[in-house]
Formats: C-alpha cells, structure tokens, sequence
C-alpha cells in the first residue's frame, strides 16, 4: 500500500502527475456534472495536458479526458502519489 504525500488541489498536478480524489468542494451543477463525469472521492487522475496559459488544464479520469478550468480544479482536492 502506498502512503499518499500530502493533500493538494487538482489544479496544483503538474503534468503527467497522478492523484487521487479525496473531496470535491464545488457546489451546484457544476459538482454534479464533475461526480456524473466520475470525478469521485477515491478515483485516481491524472494531469495529461495544460493550455499555453495554463487554462483549462485536462485531465484522465477513467480512460477519459476531462477538461477543467484551474478555478473549478483548485476546489477538487487530491492526495499526491
């Protein structure tokens, strides 16, 4: 078993970094789109690709590519592996 490092926000992954979900802080529809894409407490992600700007930032959960801007990732908290 693997001892997470230190809780951090999605936003803070630095490419090719992986985490896993540990609460999702945001609120409204937008929480319930993020939880329906499978962004869940326990679920394992990984940052693949940051924009020029560095907004949105996409990320792979499940086999998919989620796209999030770095507002909405900063309210997702990870545990580093």
């Amino acid at each position: 078993m693997h001892i997470p490092e230190k809780l951090s926000s999605l936003a803070d992954l630095t490419v090719g970094r992986t985490g896993t979900i540990s609460s999702v802080e945001l609120n409204g529809l937008l929480r319930r789109r993020v939880l329906d894409l499978g962004m869940l407490p326990g679920t394992q992600v990984q940052c693949i690709r940051r924009s020029p700007a560095g907004d949105p930032i996409a990320f792979r959960v499940r086999n998919t590519t989620i796209a999030l801007r770095s507002d909405d990732a900063s309210l997702i908290k990870v545990s580093l592996m």
